[in-house]
């Protein structure tokens, strides 16, 4: 049977439509949004239903002298940072694909990039929000107050649930304001042992980066020709993302580079304006370049990130490394598009990040190696509560069945 596709105009027609599921057919139902992580997770069986929240994009509130909005899940990234900017506010988290990825799909996977450093994850801004659960209840959790804690933070638990628990409707937001300039130090450096010597010293700078990005030769060649732009990429590169207002932007730059200047620097530029823009946004769509065979993301310490990426490198891995928090996203390129190959490669890198108290998980692969690879990593402590969880909320498995842990732990 083929899947069908429900547009909810409402959240209240949504709310029926799963009721109803629940209870005449149960039917699997997968959230969509712009599509553009459907190939997160496990292969599982097609849904009997995909529920598009592309109707659901209705911006509900916008006090903006208290710094927030609620918005339906279904907005477009795109849209939705155009409504902020035009109070001067910003939601500061990096979503790729921002033109078609929509800000439920994004809180879903708790998606982030380079500015996650600066400026933390989705987990730190979501307030408040709306969802309908596998039995077509409609729930909310939270609210339009900053300081709003009370009961169970249900907020925290749907962030970085793929669909699997419940779908989101509607969410409140806390802002930031939006900086008025933007820039990136550009430095190559001799070795990766070089560059964590800065890295330590940046934890006693007096500038207050936004990102602190490393990239491998490979990975710096990738995003200077997405973004269309001419600077050295024959060394591991270290990118620092500074903003605020230009004067600020001015200092941090300057101390940043008396502070960095030592020995086994090859080069370091200072790029602004629109060509910052353009760094900024590689950055941030290097996690989903298609055109690679496979691609990973690994979270370890933060002190082991430069060991890690080093080996990658020397594996013939594109590697972009978010140092101030321990995660390394990594492309396979061409030359590793066989299974067993990508398999020897990811067993390494995988059993490297365990090492240090990490893991690895594919985001994006070969629908047809799905099988051969654990999507979601080694097993974890907290896979069995996870899996708990799931149950409960979910007792039939209509939500996104076989697609996180629970197809994890059914293999």
């Amino acid at each position: 049977m083929s899947a069908l596709d429900f547009t909810p105009a409402t959240q209240l027609e949504l709310s029926r439509f799963v009721a109803e599921n629940a209870q005449d057919g149960r039917r699997t139902l997968c959230p969509v949004g712009g599509r553009t992580a459907l190939q997160y997770g496990y292969s599982a069986p097609a849904p009997g239903t995909y529920v598009s929240l592309g109707q659901l994009n209705k911006l509900v509130d916008y006090p903006a002298r208290d710094m927030t909005i609620t918005v339906e899940a279904g907005i477009r990234i795109d849209a939705l940072q155009q409504a902020l900017a035009v109070e001067r506010q910003r939601l500061p988290i990096d979503i790729p694909q921002r033109e078609r990825a929509t800000l439920g799909g994004a809180l879903a996977t708790n998606t982030s990039g380079p500015r996650r450093f600066g400026h933390g994850t989705f987990r730190d801004y979501v307030i408040g929000i709306s969802a309908v659960d596998a039995e077509g209840r409609l729930f909310k959790a939270g609210g339009r107050v900053v300081k709003n804690v009370a009961g169970y933070d249900i907020c925290k638990l749907l962030v970085g649930s793929r669909g699997t628990l419940a779908i989101v409707t509607q969410v409140t937001l806390k802002l930031r304001p939006l900086p008025e300039t933007s820039a990136q130090l550009w430095m190559t450096i001799d070795s990766f042992p070089a560059i964590e010597q800065r890295l330590e010293r940046l934890l006693t700078s007096q500038a207050r980066p936004a990102a602190i990005e490393v990239l491998n030769p490979a990975a710096a060649a990738l995003i200077v020709r997405s973004a269309r732009c001419e600077l050295p990429v024959d060394a591991p590169v270290l990118c620092i993302g500074v903003e605020g207002s230009a004067r600020e932007v001015d200092w941090q730059l300057e101390t940043l580079t008396q502070e960095l200047s030592t020995t086994g620097l090859q080069e370091c530029r200072r790029v602004r304006e629109h060509e910052a823009d353009r760094i900024w946004e590689a950055l941030t769509e290097f996690q989903t370049c298609a055109d690679d065979p496979l691609t990973f993301e690994a979270n370890l310490r933060p002190s082991q990130c430069m060991e890690f990426a080093r080996r990658a490198t020397q594996l013939g891995v594109a590697v972009q490394v978010h140092a101030g928090n321990g995660l390394v996203v990594g492309q396979l390129l061409e030359e590793a598009a066989t299974i067993d190959k990508t398999t020897a490669v990811l067993n390494e890198l995988r059993g490297l990040a365990r090492v240090h108290g990490g893991n690895l998980v594919v985001l994006h692969c070969d629908a047809q190696w799905k099988s051969h690879l654990p999507m979601c990593g080694d097993p974890e402590p907290s896979w069995g509560l996870m899996k708990q969880l799931k149950q409960k909320l979910d007792p039939h498995g209509l939500l996104n069945p076989g697609r996180f842990v629970d197809g994890a732990m059914s293999l």
